[in-house]
Parts: structure tokens; sequence; C-alpha cells
């Protein structure tokens, strides 16, 4: 039996540029891979132009642009699955919590994950939308387990499933300040409010990925967002080992684990998973 990793995510775009590195990493050693993507992304930019502004084609076409970026990256990827929700994008936060839990126990209980990625509570640098998928991705594993739970939406015959491991992206600060010099400052405003991105320190990172050997694949699924990188001229003018630090490198902590524990740093989202007869 394969091991299944899963993410769950906010945004199309989000399992490139964030998760990408573990997600092709993964893939290629022959695990199923997984991605739940719960917005539509309909209020993203358009190349140079903000969603509202003169040349953006608007929110159903800029949906549909994006879903095509998306599902073209799933490819390059490998993955073995991908569902989409298909939530308003900047307003995940206001999705009912009964709904969206059922959605993601369906799917959950459906592919089966032994591992599963998302934002952490803070959502990265304070992304509303992040922060809501990795509050519902958390109630979402505790019902998907729970027999007493009908996740409606067609499952109510599948049985209940345990994930073993749930997994948060971090970054410690060399690899927050490369991002954002191939980016931008990452800013959410909020009520008013600047979030900025926050790194963790080392000693908070349970776990870390060696996923340069899929930089290559991994800037492939990038470039499918055109819709959205286009307007990152630094992104291209990276040189190789700059994209072997962004995409290579992949940082998270353990929020739980039903199979491994302790401080000493993982380098395997497995770790504790693997046995003969399992591949991956």
């Amino acid at each position: 039996m394969p091991l299944r990793l899963m993410a769950i995510l906010a945004h199309p775009d989000d399992e490139s540029l964030g998760f990408g590195g573990a997600l092709a990493k993964y893939a290629a050693e022959g695990v199923q891979t997984s991605v739940v993507t719960a917005t539509s992304g309909d209020r993203g930019r358009f190349g140079e132009h903000r969603f509202g502004a003169e040349g953006h084609p608007g929110a159903r076409k800029i949906a549909r642009i994006r879903e095509a970026e998306l599902r073209g990256a799933a490819v390059v990827l490998g993955l073995h699955d991908l569902s989409l929700l298909g939530y308003p994008d900047g307003q995940l936060d206001e999705a009912d919590p009964t709904e969206i839990i059922r959605r993601l126990v369906a799917i959950v209980r459906r592919v089966r994950p032994d591992v599963v990625l998302t934002f952490p509570p803070d959502g990265g640098y304070g992304h509303p939308d992040h922060i809501a998928i990795s509050q519902f991705t958390s109630a979402a594993m505790v019902a998907a387990a729970d027999p007493g739970h009908d996740a409606g939406f067609g499952a109510s015959t599948l049985a209940p499933h345990a994930v073993a491991k749930l997994y948060h992206l971090v970054s410690p600060k060399p690899a927050w300040d490369l991002y954002q010099a191939a980016f931008k400052k990452l800013v959410a405003n909020v009520d008013g409010v600047e979030r900025h991105a926050m790194p963790w320190p080392d000693w908070q990172i349970t776990t870390a990925i060696d996923a340069r050997d899929h930089v290559a694949t991994v800037w492939r699924a990038v470039c499918c967002h055109e819709s959205q990188v286009a307007n990152y001229a630094g992104l291209r003018e990276l040189s190789p080992e700059g994209h072997a630090e962004l995409w290579g490198r992949q940082y998270f902590y353990r929020a739980y684990s039903t199979v491994n524990g302790g401080r000493r740093r993982e380098d395997d989202l497995f770790e504790g998973l693997r046995e003969p007869g399992r591949e991956g």
C-alpha cells in the first residue's frame, strides 16, 4: 500500500509557491500526493493588474484562468488527486464552518492520507484565508477520525480515517528573507492593521525536507501560474543557487503525530510510518 500525502490549502498557486518542494519530492518517490484548494482565487491579480483595476478580466474569468493554471501545476507536480472547493477568494474566514469541515472530512475519508500539510496558525504572514484553512484543517482532522461525525457530501458510507501526522509549513528567517526578496515584502492589511511575516526560531522547527533534486519540477509548476507570477521579475532573475534555496528546502512544524515525537529534527515527513510493504 503506498504512503499518502495531502496538502489542504487556500489558493491556486499555494501548492507550488509554498508546498511545491515537498509535493514534488514525495510524488517522485512514489508517494500518492493530493491537494485540496479551498478558494477559486477569483480576486487574484492578472499579471501587473490587481483585482478591480483596468486591464483585469474580472472575478469569473480570473477564477477560470487560475483553475486551469492549478490543474497544469498539478500535472507537473505529479499529484494523484486534486479537489477544488470553490469558496470566494479573500472570504474563507466567512465560510460556514460546519459545511467546509464536512467537505474536508469527506475528502480525507475518501483519499485517506497518512500525512496532511497546511499553513501555520498565523497563516505565514497573517493572511485571513491561510489562517482559516489552518483552523478548518485542524478541526477536520478530529472530525474525520470520529465515527459519530456524518461527513455527508456522498461520504456517508466511508469509514472514519485518522491522519497519523499533521504539519504546518514554516520558515526560518533566512528562508523568509529569500522568499520576500524574490517576490515582495509579504504584508496582509486586515481591518486597518498591517500583518507581517514572522519567521520561526530554528529550535521550533521540527522537520526540514531536502527537495533540491526536484527544484526544476517545482519551478515548472510555479511557471504554470503565469497570471500570478508574471509581475515578479525577481523570480526570473534568481541564480540556480537561489532557486535551490527557495524551492529545494522546506521547513515544517509537526503539529501532532501518533507515530513519533521528540526534539530531534526530522528529515522525512513519513518518519515513523515507513515499514516493509509500504511504497514511498
